[in-house]
């Protein structure tokens, strides 16, 4: 340990007394380089990361996306709107009853995509083709933090 810690020192010595003998003079006929010009400064600093939205601001928008008519207030009928488009998708024949066929049609659609055979049954590898497909999860980043993206899949 003492042996790196000396050569160290001895190095130092010999960079500096490099730079005391010459005493900074160049070489006769070197031309030296000029100074780079000084590039002025922004009229004002750029913040080092994007503004985020506030609570506040996020809850606003949440209340302007329920608030259709604007008038400061939701109602029962705009509240539960986007509930009603979303029975009205699933009750196709619109007779306003939502049978167990109607309610289901989506899982039945793709039981009857996976089933490649038409045997009426799936075995493992049928089954495993109708997996939810998940996008990967964001690392919660502590504020201030730069932000990084998951690694794509291939």
């Amino acid at each position: 340990m003492w042996r790196y810690l000396v050569g160290g020192v001895g190095a130092l010595a010999l960079v500096g007394g490099g730079v005391l003998i010459l005493g900074g003079r160049t070489p006769a006929g070197t031309v030296l380089a000029q100074a780079p010009k000084a590039v002025p400064a922004t009229p004002e600093p750029l913040p080092e990361r994007a503004p985020e939205a506030t609570v506040k601001t996020r809850e606003e928008k949440r209340f302007g996306r329920y608030d259709k008519d604007r008038d400061g207030r939701i109602t029962r009928d705009e509240y539960l709107a986007s509930r009603r488009k979303a029975y009205a998708k699933l009750d196709s024949d619109g007779d306003g009853r939502l049978s167990f066929e109607e309610w289901s049609a989506k899982t039945a659609a793709k039981f009857t995509g996976a089933d490649r055979d038409r045997s009426g049954a799936m075995d493992a590898a049928e089954f495993a083709t109708t997996a939810v497909k998940r996008k990967p999860a964001r690392a919660k980043c502590p504020p201030g933090a730069p932000r990084q993206e998951p690694p794509e899949e291939s």
